[in-house]
């Protein structure tokens, strides 16, 4: 059985760059609700968009799959 991702470095690494992936979405995030002409959570919440949800899932999916190769390497 491997251990090697329970040693200090891999493991608190792994947690670094978790952080960074997840600041790194939430970033890209707040950039788009800046640059839509309207406020998203207002639109999804109050309004309830379901098409705009199912817009900005998407765009949340993208930007996860971006991130995530980009920390991965």
């Amino acid at each position: 059985m491997d251990l090697e991702w329970l040693r200090p470095g891999a493991f608190f690494g792994s947690i670094l760059y978790a952080l960074v992936g997840v600041v790194v979405f939430w970033i890209s995030f707040v950039v788009l609700d800046r640059v839509t002409p309207y406020k998203l959570w207002e639109e999804l919440v109050e309004k309830q968009n379901v098409a705009l949800a199912i817009v900005v899932g998407a765009m949340a999916l993208g930007i996860s799959i971006i991130v995530a190769a980009a920390v991965h390497g």
